[in-house]
């Protein structure tokens, strides 16, 4: 199959995958009985419900979808040189992920252990960090919803929103800085006597891994604090008058409803690919090693 009737195949599947939900929505609506609330356009009115819907389609179809569909139609072309894309020799094939798994296009002898361990630590690593976002975010979303009044509310929206209007790299170097052998936080350390020499936490990776969770913690907090403050109060009443613990209360009525809204958090899940923080920005290792992240096995080793 050629690329030009693949990349037909990518811009047909958003409209595809709409129309079926499109349809499904409807097929649900004839079948459900009892009294039918007013729907998204008569709630809207038809002019702002179509620019809703025009504006939200057009923002995850081109920001979102094509971009990751592209790159996995990509993956199965082989490597040519710009003049040559297009040729006979532009086809679809799986040399790519043959070379991941076996490190060449031609021998099946031995694994590519560079790379997969690396991809495997990667995972791992996003889905650790994804559970730390949701604990930090979990906390401070239920005392936004439930326990601040609307002064301190709005207080601590802007003080979560505010650090973020800074430029990604910029946050990305205050990191550097914060956690060099150097930075405030080893001096703080060592001005209280808790170490007797700096520790290198960038050479850890410990900037690295909190550079990533607070990089998507906005992903995670809001949909929570979204989601627990449309939740029925009256549910963690009638928990308590039954006598249930407070940790029964929100593993059972709170944290067990809002899981839902943590899938945008799960963003992280993928995170430790920005290569802002793990490789493009701050600069990968000379050597592979096992915990080594992704796009850092693929950049190569990089010379100082």
């Amino acid at each position: 199959m050629k690329p030009a009737l693949g990349h037909q195949i990518i811009l047909f599947l958003p409209v595809a995958v709409v129309a079926v939900f499109w349809l499904s929505s409807i097929v649900e609506r004839r079948r459900g009985g009892g009294p039918r609330k007013p729907g998204f356009v008569a709630r809207n009115g038809p002019v702002i419900a179509t620019y809703l819907v025009v504006a939200v389609a057009l923002w995850a179809v081109v920001m979102i979808v094509l971009p990751q569909l592209f790159m996995v139609e990509l993956s199965f072309r082989p490597k040519l040189p710009p003049a040559r894309v297009g040729d006979p020799d532009d086809v679809y094939t799986l040399e790519n992920y043959r070379y991941f798994l076996f490190g060449s296009t031609t021998s099946t002898a031995s694994w590519n252990s560079v790379h997969i361990n690396a991809f495997i630590s990667t995972i791992v690593i996003s889905i650790l960090i994804t559970i730390f976002d949701l604990v930090i975010c979990y906390p401070l979303a239920f005392y936004m919803a439930h326990v601040a009044r609307p002064a301190r509310l709005r207080m601590l929206l802007l003080l979560l929103i505010a650090p973020y209007w800074v430029n990604e790299l910029l946050r990305a170097f205050a990191f550097r800085i914060i956690f060099a052998t150097s930075g405030l936080i080893n001096r703080a350390l060592m001005a209280i006597g808790a170490v007797a020499e700096p520790i290198d936490f960038l050479g850890r990776d410990i900037g690295l891994y909190a550079g990533l969770s607070y990089a998507y913690l906005l992903l995670m907090i809001f949909p929570l604090y979204n989601t627990i403050e449309n939740l029925e109060r009256a549910q963690i009443e009638a928990a308590r008058d039954l006598g249930a613990p407070w940790w029964r209360i929100h593993r059972d009525t709170r944290s067990a409803l809002a899981m839902p809204s943590t899938r945008p958090g799960g963003r992280s899940a993928r995170a430790i690919e920005n290569p802002t923080y793990s490789g493009e920005r701050m600069p990968c290792r000379r050597r592979f090693r096992r915990d080594q992240a992704f796009p850092c096995a693929v950049q190569g080793p990089v010379e100082s």
